[in-house]
């Protein structure tokens, strides 16, 4: 597969894996051993990246990711965030991103992952009561100290990026970026431009939307993360978003591919610097969205998704997720 860069220097997979639902968000979940073997059959198909975080299961995920690469550590980029507090000192579901705390929770990672660093630390989500000067410098310890090697932030905002920057080079955003959820491309796009920052979107595929395998009538399991989703419940917002789904399929049905490689592709074709870590728990849609690193959008292709001018109907996240975003 292809490489990309983040940050001017650190080489990735132009598609990496995202391994939360592994572990968590979208039941039934599927045995550990099942994913630890597609884990690493994404290894063999070429895939570098791997992202997981403390908070996926809580812990389980990295657990997980660490038993499954450790065999291949030398050859793979793992991706893990701190910033939730799971030890109950502040209260359930609620950030921390105290130094303290960051320090010590990634010595937890570490042990968890069976590695003795991290190749890219992300802050989860934005503590509005941590400096981000602070957070920022308590990972540039961590990274003189070999811990840790690149630095990331997770749904942050253009100042809190620039700010962080400031104090130690960001080399990668993660934040939800896909043709139903375009906002990025209004700030953080040209910020991270300027910058030489990369950017790894996740949620890609719209949570599954964009595949075109969830309909008008579609339900989700109990405990399914979409269930919580405005997007999903809101039965008119559902019924409007299909309109991108079609979109896609027309020019899916021209290329002989799928509407989900036709979103991924589209993901790739923005900018050089932007790696997409679509998730699966199944080795065939693993294969299928890898193989949209194959396809190119033609001018015409761009051209007509452009010109489509969709916009998504309904929230992206329910109330109190979204009090959690930066911007």
């Amino acid at each position: 597969m292809d490489k990309r860069i983040l940050g001017g220097s650190l080489e990735v997979s132009a598609i990496g894996l995202g391994c939360m639902g592994m572990s968590t968000a979208f039941p039934p979940l599927p045995e550990k051993e099942q994913m630890v073997s597609l884990i690493r059959k994404a290894v063999d198909r070429g895939v570098t990246l791997f992202d997981t975080a403390q908070v996926y299961g809580p812990f389980t995920n990295e657990e997980l990711v660490g038993e499954a690469l450790k065999p291949v550590r030398d050859q793979v980029v793992i991706a893990t965030k701190f910033g939730f507090d799971l030890e109950g000192a502040i209260g359930p579901g609620a950030l921390d991103s105290r130094p303290d705390t960051i320090r010590r929770s990634v010595e937890e990672s570490l042990k968890r992952l069976r590695t003795d660093w991290i190749d890219l630390l992300y802050q989860h989500r934005v503590d509005p009561n941590v400096p981000t000067e602070e957070v920022a410098g308590a990972v540039k310890e961590l990274t003189e100290a070999g811990k840790v090697r690149h630095f990331g932030l997770s749904e942050a905002g253009v100042q809190t990026i620039r700010r962080a920057h400031a104090v130690h080079p960001v080399t990668a955003l993660q934040s939800e970026y896909s043709l139903w959820w375009r906002e990025p491309e209004d700030a953080i796009l040209p910020t991270l431009e300027e910058l030489g920052i990369g950017f790894v979107p996740f949620s890609p595929l719209g949570k599954g939307f964009l595949t075109g395998t969830i309909g008008r009538s579609t339900e989700f399991a109990s405990g399914d993360f979409r269930n919580t989703v405005p997007r999903f419940t809101d039965q008119e917002a559902r019924e409007a978003n299909l309109a991108f789904v079609e979109l896609l399929a027309r020019i899916a049905n021209e290329k002989g591919a799928t509407p989900a490689l036709i979103a991924l592709s589209w993901l790739l074709a923005q900018k050089p610097w932007i790696v997409p870590i679509p998730g699966t728990t199944k080795l065939h849609r693993l294969e299928q969205n890898l193989a949209a690193a194959d396809i190119e959008l033609t001018a015409e292709d761009l051209g007509e998704i452009e010109d489509a001018q969709i916009e998504a109907r309904g929230a992206r996240y329910a109330e109190a997720a979204q009090r959690m975003i930066d911007r």
